[in-house]
């Protein structure tokens, strides 16, 4: 299969993927308990009532709940392919403009934490495996340990040294660099021990190889590792980067708020307290669309990383 028709492949089955996830996220809504016509009144004037027919027509017109459930699934569905995820019940303004107003600053702490976690994991496996059991065992205590930690205890932990008793860092971040390391670090360090797990293992095996030895002559011990081994180790726990950036959009959820910071984990919570359910599909969506977009990337990074890869 040729790299054009092995891509366009791989982008209608991620378009189907969303498809598929967009259809169980409305019917999902369907399963909220309550009618939503008086969901959305209760919100806007503040309390719970019986509303009558007569006061719920206009709500039930304005959003469509009066069509039939095809026409609104259709609707629902074709209006995502125009970028329109609906009307926030509580907002009163579309959902797009909700999530991208807080979209950058969880971007950029995911997309951190999974460069930190990498350079952590990279770090810890290039200078521990093969240097001597003390060491080499170290590491490996330290991978399962980091692995096992549940994120919101790191990001406790760390709030608790470096921001309140070292004062290090600021208690409540916002989108600054400096009030970003900690979050970061919440969300990386478990992961770093997931990836340095995975990549170790095959560090090992590599090492091993016939070929490392044939090709690597009067090369140094760094230049192996960094030039050869390296490269022929990761692609396992680039595997895992695929997963791992979708999981650590959700992951954001605990940052965000446990550091005071804006983002789409923020407004999560609040959509939920509030049943805000378009909003909450819409968030849904985006993090389905990272799980999709991130694994597609994954798969076209195989064959830049590992030639042989292309042709299959």
């Amino acid at each position: 299969m040729s790299t054009a028709r092995r891509i366009l492949v791989k982008v209608v089955t991620a378009i189907l993927v969303l498809v598929a996830a967009a259809s169980v996220t409305f019917f999902a809504q369907l399963l909220v308990p309550g009618d939503r016509a008086t969901a959305i009144l209760n919100q806007q004037t503040g309390r719970a009532q019986l509303w009558t027919p007569a006061q719920l027509a206009p709500v039930n017109h304005e959003f469509g709940f009066d069509k039939p459930l095809i026409v609104q699934y259709l609707g629902y569905v074709g209006g995502l392919f125009r970028g329109d995820l609906g009307t926030s019940y509580t907002q009163y303004k579309p959902v797009t403009q909700v999530i991208d107003a807080q979209l950058m600053p969880s971007l950029v702490l995911t997309v951190g934490a999974l460069v930190a976690a990498w350079v952590l994991a990279l770090a810890v496996i290039l200078a521990t495996v093969r240097r001597g059991r003390f060491v080499t065992g170290l590491g490996s205590t330290w991978e399962a340990l980091t692995a096992s930690l549940p994120t919101y205890w790191v990001g406790v932990v760390l709030l608790v040294v470096f921001a309140v008793e070292f004062r290090i860092f600021p208690v409540i971040g916002g989108t600054s660099a400096w009030g970003t390391v900690l979050p970061v670090l919440t969300l990386a360090i478990p992961l770093a021990g997931f990836l340095g797990q995975i990549t170790r293992d095959e560090f090992e095996k590599v090492l091993d190889q016939p070929f490392i030895t044939a090709r690597t002559r009067g090369m140094s011990d760094a230049g192996v590792r960094l030039k050869h081994a390296l490269r022929h180790s990761v692609l396992p726990a680039i595997t895992l980067s695929g997963w791992a950036l979708g999981a650590l959009v959700s992951g954001a959820v605990i940052a965000e708020n446990l550091f005071g910071r804006p983002g789409i984990g923020q407004v999560l919570v609040t959509a939920v307290n509030t049943r805000d359910v378009p909003t909450v599909s819409g968030i849904v969506l985006v993090v389905a669309a990272v799980y999709v977009v991130a694994n597609l990337l994954v798969d076209l990074a195989y064959g830049l990383i590992d030639p042989r890869l292309r042709a299959s």
